[in-house]
């Protein structure tokens, strides 16, 4: 496996207890920057849905008067998604339904910084 300049923020996440992968995604355009997700996970699918959702939300965030986004969370019955972005990119969690995600939401938050 290749060291890349996001392996400390994907080590980080993907050890956390429920998770089932991690991505740095590119939030103009959703692709895969950096990834390491569990066989099952639809890598190129989550990023997709992560840029979008993150993006549509930093703009509706802004356009109404309320600052940026810090932290999205979808949840749904199998599973959620985290996302916390800086510039460009967004760092996604796929997670367990039942992860925690109080301590999910501190860890991605104090990685974020390293998304430069």
């Amino acid at each position: 496996m290749s060291t890349t300049q996001f392996t400390g923020l994907i080590t980080a996440l993907t050890r956390q207890r429920g998770v089932l992968g991690c991505l740095v995604v590119s939030e103009r355009d959703g692709i895969v920057v950096d990834a390491d997700v569990r066989a099952g996970v639809d890598a190129a699918a989550v990023a997709a849905l992560a840029a979008a959702l993150y993006r549509r939300a930093r703009l509706c965030s802004e356009a109404a008067g309320l600052s940026t986004v810090s932290f999205l969370q979808l949840e749904s019955e199998h599973g959620q998604i985290c996302a916390a972005g800086r510039d460009d990119l967004v760092a996604v969690v796929v997670a367990e339904a039942g992860a925690p995600v109080a301590q999910l939401r501190t860890v991605i938050l104090q990685s974020v910084d390293s998304l430069v």
